[in-house]
């Protein structure tokens, strides 16, 4: 009787130990989440000093404006990690760099202390940016192992854990990571 009383209790320290670590691991999903969204934030308050600062030397760039403000604006409403979320943060990203190219036609622009240290700032946050989102992926990759493996996959699934998407590069910069890169020299 006594060993029966055992084997039933080292079960339910396993389980609660499996549980425990689910548990830990989505909550470390949820913290990398978050750094990832503080960062996103961070370059949702710059841009719209950025935009100011571009407004005064490229007045019939308009188009360029409007398209970085409404990427923002689209950025900012999608919550979450999603599909669309990383859509709108790609989008966010590659109109900001259209507008980096503009300051190639705008030399004044480019010379001008707030664009440059604006600039200085936003490349910091897409570093940063870059470096949370990798640790937001390395934090969903331990819980989806979790989740999958056994025994640890029977306690999920009996609990409702499911596993998270990763944030992953859109399909244009996929195709662009894949290609070699062409070096030309004058």
């Amino acid at each position: 009787m006594w060993y029966v009383i055992g084997v039933v209790a080292a079960l339910c320290l396993i389980l609660i130990a499996i549980y425990n670590g689910l548990v830990q691991a989505r909550q470390r999903v949820r913290e990398a989440w978050s750094t990832v969204d503080t960062q996103l934030k961070r370059r949702y308050d710059l841009i719209p000093n950025l935009i100011e600062v571009v407004k005064g030397y490229a007045k019939h760039e308009k188009s360029t404006l409007e398209k970085v403000v409404q990427a923002r604006n689209m950025a900012m409403a999608t919550k979450g990690l999603s599909t669309q979320k990383e859509q709108q943060e790609n989008a966010l990203s590659s109109t900001l760099k259209s507008i980096f190219a503009l300051s190639e036609n705008y030399p004044q622009l480019k010379a001008n202390e707030n664009f440059v240290e604006l600039q200085r700032e936003l490349s910091d946050t897409e570093t940063k940016i870059q470096a949370s989102r990798q640790f937001y992926n390395t934090m969903v990759l331990a819980l989806n192992t979790r989740i999958q493996v056994f025994p640890s996959n029977l306690v999920a699934g009996g609990f409702g854990f499911k596993t998270e998407p990763f944030f992953e590069l859109e399909e244009g910069e996929k195709a662009a990571v894949k290609k070699a890169p062409k070096v030309k020299f004058d």
